[in-house]
Parts: C-alpha cells; structure tokens; sequence
C-alpha cells in the first residue's frame, strides 16, 4: 500500500516523557510533537502534512537514512549515520528521570525534547533545522533571542544548545556544525516556556543518563520471563509511555488521525482515556509488579466515574473531563492524502454498556490483589453496578462506536454481565452490606440466559454481532477470558473458528467486524485489527488449541516494527494502519503472551490474582 512521500507509520520511533510525545522518523525527522501535553496542538506535525506540518531534522552530509534503536529498556533513541569520512551517533529523548525517595514511584518529565550528537570517528557536517508550527500547523513559530535561548512568542517553547542555534530568513532556526572524532553538539527543545534553561554537552549527557536509568529501574520491576517476554517488556514500557504523568489516566495512543486505510475517512483522535481498556490496564499493571501505577490509574477511571447514576460516558479527557468536542482541521491535508484530520473524539457522546463491565472488572481484580478500595470507591462502583443493571436492555452504540443506530450488541451485553458478575463478587469480597445482590444475582442470571438465547444463533452455530444479526465480531473473541463459558465449551469453539473463517486475513491476522453486514455509518475499508488478532491467541489457548495459538502469536509478533511498536491496524503485506503505538493492541499483546505461558489454566491472569490474594 503507497504511503507517496509518507515515511510508513511502523517506521516511526516513539519519544516519551509521560506527559507528551514524539514521533521521530526514519530519516532522524521528530515529525510529531505537541505540547504543552499529549493532547495539546502540535508545534511538530508534518507525521500529518509535509508542507506545513512542522518538523524538526536532523542530517549528516553525505550520509544515509541511520541505522537506529534503543538503548536498553528505554524510551531513549539511538541513531547512527555513516558518511564518508565518519561516523556520527544522535541520542534523542524526551528528558525524564526517576522520582525522588519521597516522589514515589515513576517517570518524572523534565520538560524537553533533546537531541545529543556525537561523532564518533573521522570528521562529519551536522545539520538541524526546526520549523515548529504551533496550533496543528495553523502558524509559523515565531522566535527571539533572550540570552542564550531562543524563545517562541506565540507557543511555550523554548531552544537552546550548543553550538547555539540561529533565525533563518524564513524563521526556521538552524545550526550547522563540524565535528571531529570526540565532538558533540547539543540541542534542546523545552515545552514549558517558563522554564528555558542552558543545556550544555555536560547537562545533556546527564540528562541522557538519567533518562536510561529512569525507564531501566522501572523497567526491571517486572516480574514476567515467559513467552514473548522481548516484546512483553516494549510493550509494558510503551504502556508506561502512554500513562499520564499529571493524572495516571492511559491515552490510548499519542496521535491522531493516522488513517484505518490509507485515502479513507475512518481518521480519529485517540489522545484521551477509554474505559474499555480498564481491566487489562489493571490486569497487565498489577501482574507485572506495577501496583503503584495500577492504583492510580483505577483510581482516576473512578473519578471519572463518580456520579454517574444516568449514563457512564465511555471515555475521558487527560482531566477526567467527558465533553471532548470533535472537529476537522481542514487545512491539513491528511497522513498519505486521508482526511479529515480530526480533533477531539464525539464519540464521548455515546452509551457504550460494555464501559460498565470494563470498569467494574478493574475494580474487582485490584480490591481481589491489593484489597486496596476505600469505602467511598466501593460505594461508587456500587452505583455503577446498580445503573448497569437499570439501563442493561437498552440498545447502544457499541464497543466500535459505530456511528448509525443504536442496537442490541452482544459483546455489550456480555459486559453488562461482567460487571453485574464482578459487583456481585466485589461486594461479597469487601463485605458490603449495602449492596443488594439477590437483586444483582437476578440481574446476571437474566443475562446471561439472554445472551445464550439472543446473541447465539443455534443455526449458525455461532455467537453473532447483535441480537437478530447474521454476521459474527471478533470482539466476541473475549468470550472465554471472562467466564461465562468455558474456553472449550461448543459454542465458544464454534464462535472461535466462525471469526477465524469470516474474519480472518492470512495465517495470523482478525478483522473486528465486516464494515458492509455490520453498516456502521462511516464506509471505506479497513485493515485487520490486531488487538483482535492477539485476542484470538488468547481465545485458542482457553479453548485447548496452545499449539495453534503459539503460531499465531509467533506470526504476529514478527510482524512488529523495527521498534517492536504496533499500531491499530495492518494489512496483509504488513503496512501499519491507524494511530500509532497503540495501547490496547499492547495490551492484548501482553494477555496473550501470559495466556501462552500459563496454557492449561482457566485464565491466566485472573488465576494469578486469585493465587496471590490469597497469600
């Protein structure tokens, strides 16, 4: 699939501080920043149009595209070019370091973006040219020199380095340098604007030091060897890249509008928090030794819950907040020609029912580890057990925030039940008296006899996507992690190979849904989810099937970027479609790897809970 002058998205590095982000490209372009946080306008964004986007390059005369990777188990990224009479190395970061004693645990950001260049052999001419384009590239920075920065009048950046930068006649700053075998140049870009600093080589390589250490000490808390433990470690460590360091809240990945299909429509903003990745966030979290940053993050998902007695909105802002307002940014042509290009998500308008059983199995899972609840969060999951079981035979919009009308979605239903299940077993757990589970109990019991009427058709010999529909979804792949059924129950296995058949692309990959049989309002075509392909692994080793599934993840994994990064989507060849890296593709990357490790178990995650509550 021709991406034109697009570099392809699964080329891109991630850069990340936890509280912004940084799309480096293959050619040692930083394509894609925003600040004064994740969900702030771009400076940097020609990852979205290479005329007015804004980016900031970095080259070697004479030298290639550079050979790059990380350092360790960072987020730290190591180029290397090799011109004709040398060879120079870069090291680009978002500057972080590890809190103090009485910080707690975690990823502090120091507020910039540095670039560390060395040569390491010969002599070389390096180049740097920023052209930062402030509020999604609607204007040119505009630059002044104080002292030894230079500041930016119209957004809260600041530059600096050394040798120190200059204004161009087009209000570019650039700065060329010659370096010797043992020279370094240094350039760094703050987000904070009051907070412009001198960064020298002696600064820089501390703060390169502390970065590596920051992301490697944090890195090392986990506790998994197992299967695909490589790409289980990246994909923990992109995890942690997404948490917010203001909030905890996880994005469900740094940009937006990064295409489902390339020319398409189906572009959205994905720099805010989702409820349906709650209980894996807190599954993955907890297991891997991460309780402080489980905590957390439940503990911000229930903010945003309090007082949801009418309707749980299915997603929040970095503030907790639910109005994220959609519009189009018209004068930006779009990743490879796709627009609109959007900000803001209208989805938050939705009724999603699943929203409720991701919540609540988050709950359930963390007060079943830690015992950790306070009263008034148990209270609060409470009121959400009680709307759930109010508003559970409504219709809704679904898990795929289909944009037509709202229907019976089995997957929703099955997550009505979950959370009605992990209420019940909650409540019995933390000994709330309040709760009044014979009524929960008649709830779940209903639907889950619903479900088995409604959402299975027996001539089909498969679950289906909505009550009275033909048409299967991959989401129901989480049917045997969630135990309604058993793994290798008849109808889960008949389900299983109905998704394989309609859905699936190739030996390893799953498409969520046909677009044409579901009618979802947006049209276009799409690639294969691989959330949904990972979920299948996982779905074949619940139903007795290890040796397929350890294919299939074999497979998939080795469809992974240079980075070990995964988007949203793929197509057969292998390109990389949809925002970029993406949280819930690493999510079920990670459940799968667990599922594999442990196969014979019901549920290896929750097994795992169950076994350490009781110690």
């Amino acid at each position: 699939m021709s991406t034109g002058d697009f570099p392809p998205i699964g080329e891109y590095a991630f850069l990340s501080d936890c509280h912004t982000a940084a799309l480096a490209g293959p050619d040692g372009s930083v394509e894609w920043l925003c600040a004064p946080r994740f969900d702030g306008p771009s400076v940097f964004g020609r990852l979205l149009d290479r005329s007015v986007g804004g980016a900031w390059e970095l080259t070697v005369d004479g030298a290639g595209p550079p050979e790059r990777r990380y350092l360790r188990d960072s987020l730290v990224l190591e180029s290397r070019w090799r011109a004709p009479h040398g060879t120079v190395a870069a090291h680009d970061f978002l500057a972080v370091k590890a809190p103090g004693s009485a910080a707690g645990r975690g990823i502090v950001a120091e507020g910039m973006l540095v670039r560390l260049v060395y040569c390491e052999s010969g002599h070389a001419t390096v180049r740097s040219r920023v052209t930062a384009r402030p509020d999604y590239g609607r204007t040119a920075a505009r630059w002044s020199h104080t002292g030894e920065v230079l500041l930016c009048e119209n957004a809260p950046l600041w530059l600096g380095g050394e040798p120190g930068p200059r204004i161009d006649a087009k209000g570019a700053v650039e700065s060329v340098t010659g370096l010797g075998a043992g020279d370094a140049a240094v350039l760094a870009l703050g987000y904070r604007g009051d907070q412009a600093r001198r960064v020298d080589r002696a600064t820089a390589e501390r703060l390169r030091a502390d970065a590596v250490d920051a992301w490697q000490t944090w890195s090392d808390r986990a506790s998994y060897d197992g299967v695909g433990a490589e790409h289980v470690r990246r994909s923990v460590l992109v995890l942690r890249g997404l948490l917010s360091d203001e909030t905890g809240g996880l994005l469900a990945a740094p940009t937006t509008s990064l295409p489902e299909w390339t020319g398409g429509e189906r572009n959205w903003d994905y720099r805010y928090v989702w409820h349906r990745d709650a209980a894996l966030v807190v599954l993955v979290l907890l297991r891997l030794g991460h309780e402080d940053e489980a905590g957390r993050y439940l503990r911000f998902m229930l903010d945003g819950c309090a007082d949801r007695e009418h309707r749980l909105e299915p997603m929040l802002d970095l503030d907790g907040g639910t109005g994220i307002e959609e519009s189009e940014l018209d004068h930006l042509q779009g990743y490879a020609a796709s627009r609109p290009v959007r900000v803001g998500n209208e989805a938050y308008g939705q009724h999603q029912i699943d929203s409720y059983g991701h919540v609540l199995d988050a709950a359930y899972v963390f007060q079943e580890v830690t015992g950790g609840l306070t009263p008034e969060e148990i209270a609060e999951v409470r009121r959400l057990v009680d709307t759930c079981a109010r508003r559970r035979r409504e219709k809704d919009h679904g898990v795929w925030e289909v944009r037509g009308e709202p229907r019976h979605w089995t997957y929703s239903k099955l997550y009505a039940w979950v959370c009605l299940d992990r209420g019940i077993k909650l409540a019995e757990l933390a000994e709330d008296a309040d709760a009044p589970l014979d009524h929960w109990r008649r709830e779940r019991e209903a639907v889950r006899q619903e479900l088995l009427e409604q959402g299975y058709d027996e001539e089909k010999g498969a679950f289906v996507q909505s009550y009275g529909a033909r048409n299967v979804d991959a989401a129901l792949l989480q049917l045997p992690l969630l135990g309604l059924l058993d793994g290798d129950d008849p109808r889960v296995t008949s389900t299983i190979d109905a998704i394989a058949q309609e859905l699936g692309g190739g030996p390893d990959l799953i498409h969520r849904y046909d677009p044409e049989a579901t009618g979802d309002g947006i049209g276009h075509g799409e690639g294969a989810f691989l959330m949904c392909s990972f979920d299948m692994v996982s779905a074949l080793v619940l139903a007795g099937r290890p040796e397929e599934a350890r294919e299939r993840f074999a497979s998939l994994c080795a469809r992974s970027g240079p980075f070990d990064l995964f988007s949203e989507e793929m197509t057969g060849d292998g390109t990389f479609l949809g925002n970029y890296p993406q949280a819930f593709t690493h999510l079920a990357l990670i459940e799968a790897a667990m599922n594999l490790d442990e196969a014979g178990r019901l549920d290896a995650l929750h097994a795992w809970a169950n076994r350490r509550s009781r110690r």
